[in-house]
């Protein structure tokens, strides 16, 4: 059964349980990932701001309690060295089962994509820098919070898993279901270093200010395992200059080589969201998202479809044979693919920032939309 969505206000007054003497002035709405939480952004007399998560089903109030724990891994020493700040939990509270947090805020605001894609050089070149800083976490932080640890291919073997239970939900459609199979049985695809990935990265975990990241949150799904997932929610931009800024300064910060199939693995993330925000959708009853998340789908076989049809009508050259082979994530033997990589190179190989380009012409469906928003 759906549950009503909470408003602010309803969340201010569960947050006065949570935090003992707090007593919020106004309360407004904060962007979250509607499937699993409700949130609010809260000001006391004082003028200082607060943030409540309470999540809308069991799974997310897991999420929550691990997020918890998360947070009191990461030392000081290790906080320190951050680029940016992490958020502090102010109080919980327990209601049917589910736990709540109350966090203080920190400072900036989420900008929407495309406030950021359309932002400032120096906003992606942050961006880029932020998910570097991410990356390089010790793995301690990790498994110190005994969180999961993938191999890549142990990661490769959880996308199989997660591609068979979307497919036995019927409403995939056979298009799909036999492209993102074939990228996930391509081993040549896979070849990348497990690092320490947030797992939830988008746009509302991410607070910005005067053209810096200010602080990051979200921090539910973390784990080591694939780099590509936290650069997946990149894909709807459909900011070229913007992606390939982020990219550059990725790399630039980056003190181990990157992989030189990330971009086509964070283009593959990108489309399989849908699959995924259809599943949980699903699991939790909600018939509305269900629905958006049947229609996306079903956007997304059409282009594939066409783009497929109209590279079988006749031999193309020049720009238009590019074009054509980076409209598809295609993870064929050969290497060719989404991200207008040439070949696929051992993960040990480094790439410049020119080759892992993001192209994003294959995803029109997801532009400016993330799946569970």
């Amino acid at each position: 059964m759906e549950k009503v969505k909470r408003t602010p206000f309803e969340l201010a007054a569960i947050a006065t349980a949570a935090v003992p003497g707090l007593r919020p002035t106004a309360a407004a709405t904060s962007p979250d990932d509607a499937t699993d939480f409700d949130a609010a952004l809260l000001v006391t007399a004082d003028g200082r701001r607060w943030r409540i998560r309470c999540p809308r089903g069991t799974e997310a109030s897991a999420r929550l309690e691990t997020e918890m724990t998360v947070l009191r891994s990461f030392e000081p020493s290790v906080r320190a060295e951050l680029p940016f700040q992490m958020p502090a939990v102010a109080g919980t509270v327990r209601m049917d089962g589910l736990t709540t947090c109350v966090y203080t805020n920190l400072t900036g605001t989420v900008r929407d994509l495309e406030a950021l894609a359309t932002g400032s050089e120096r906003l992606a070149q942050d961006i880029g820098a932020t998910l570097a800083a991410i990356h390089g976490l010790p793995r301690s932080v990790v498994d110190g919070a005994d969180l999961p640890s993938y191999t890549a291919n142990g990661f490769r073997q959880r996308r199989l898993n997660e591609l068979d239970q979307a497919a036995t939900t019927g409403k995939i459609p056979p298009v799909l279901l036999r492209r993102w199979e074939q990228a996930m049985e391509d081993v040549t695809l896979w070849r990348f270093n497990p690092t320490v990935v947030h797992g939830d990265l988008h746009e509302d975990n991410m607070l910005v200010e005067d053209e810096r990241v200010t602080a990051v949150t979200g921090w539910t799904d973390l784990r080591i395992g694939d780099p590509a997932d936290d650069f997946a929610w990149l894909v709807g931009s459909n900011e070229p200059t913007f992606i390939d800024s982020v990219l550059t300064a990725y790399h630039a910060a980056r003190k181990e080589p990157v992989d030189s199939q990330l971009a086509r693995r964070a283009a593959l993330a990108a489309e399989f969201a849908l699959a995924q925000y259809l599943v949980k959708a699903l699991a939790l009853g909600d018939r509305a998202a269900a629905g958006d998340a049947e229609q996306m789908l079903r956007e997304l076989a059409a282009d594939i479809e066409a783009s497929e049809a109209a590279a079988a009508s006749g031999p193309a050259t020049g720009d238009d044979a590019a074009d054509e082979t980076q409209a598809s994530v295609a993870a064929n033997s050969d290497g060719a693919g989404h991200s207008g990589s040439s070949s696929a190179r051992d993960a040990s190989a480094d790439t410049s920032p020119e080759e892992a380009s993001l192209d994003t012409t294959a995803l029109p469906v997801v532009h400016g939309q993330r799946a569970g928003a």
